[in-house]
């Protein structure tokens, strides 16, 4: 399933959805000018759980330790990897950052990857795989919005078979859905002692819940959302 739009105009410019996507894809783009550099360049500042247990357990620097924490939540692993993520970002990010403020969604932003991240490294020990993205971050984002839009309707894409069909999913389905099978595919794939597809279902499932825990916290105590539940999408 594709989400295509909200039905929830923000009240407030997304600057800082804008930024991140603007920073993500600057990324992307140096990776592309690296040519044969960029798994080096993917090992040193991409999430390796194993170095990182490594160097925490060795006493080594912890500045070094922490740092892929941060980098790796701008990096991408291809074409279809930065844009699924940026366009998940510009459909549910504008209405999170409207709902906590831009400096604090900054900040929501950046916890969510970092606890995403932990979530990988302990769910994934022995695994010495680089993990980038900032799936983890903007499944934070989702489950922000899973709690502070629960009655939004969000047009979206519905492969069936070989037809396309568009319906109006009221969002505390379709995300739920999302973290539903995540959370499936991730437990079958801990139970194989792999991680299927190369995805990290930890990161997005722990990125997930802490933005939900973190939306109560960041979230602006008077708020009046410019929302119209009885309003269809305008198509």
């Amino acid at each position: 399933m594709i989400p295509i739009r909200d039905n929830i105009p923000s009240k407030t410019s997304p600057i800082v959805t804008v930024i991140l996507i603007a920073a993500n894809s600057a990324a992307f783009l140096y990776q592309l000018s690296l040519g044969s550099g960029v798994q080096e360049f993917i090992m040193r500042f991409g999430l390796v759980p194993v170095k990182f247990l490594h160097l925490f357990d060795r006493g080594g620097n912890p500045l070094l330790a922490f740092i892929p924490f941060f980098t790796c939540m701008f990096l991408h692993g291809g074409w279809f990897h930065i844009i699924g993520n940026m366009w998940y970002l510009w459909i549910f990010g504008d209405n999170v950052e409207d709902r906590v403020g831009h400096i604090k969604f900054l900040l929501f932003y950046i916890l969510c990857g970092i606890a995403a991240g932990f979530v990988h490294v302990f769910a994934n020990p022995n695994s010495g795989i680089p993990t980038v993205g900032a799936s983890g971050a903007i499944a934070g984002v989702m489950g922000a919005y899973f709690l502070l839009y629960p009655r939004a309707r969000i047009w979206t894409l519905v492969p069936i078979f070989i037809f396309v069909q568009f319906f109006e999913i009221p969002a505390v389905i379709l995300l739920g859905f999302w973290f539903l099978m995540q959370f499936l595919i991730g437990s079958f794939a801990m139970s194989l002692g792999t991680s299927q597809g190369g995805v990290a279902w930890w990161a997005h499932i722990g990125g997930f819940v802490a933005g939900a825990i973190l939306s109560l916290i960041f979230r602006k105590r008077k708020y009046l959302p410019r929302q119209y539940p009885d309003q269809r999408l305008p198509w």
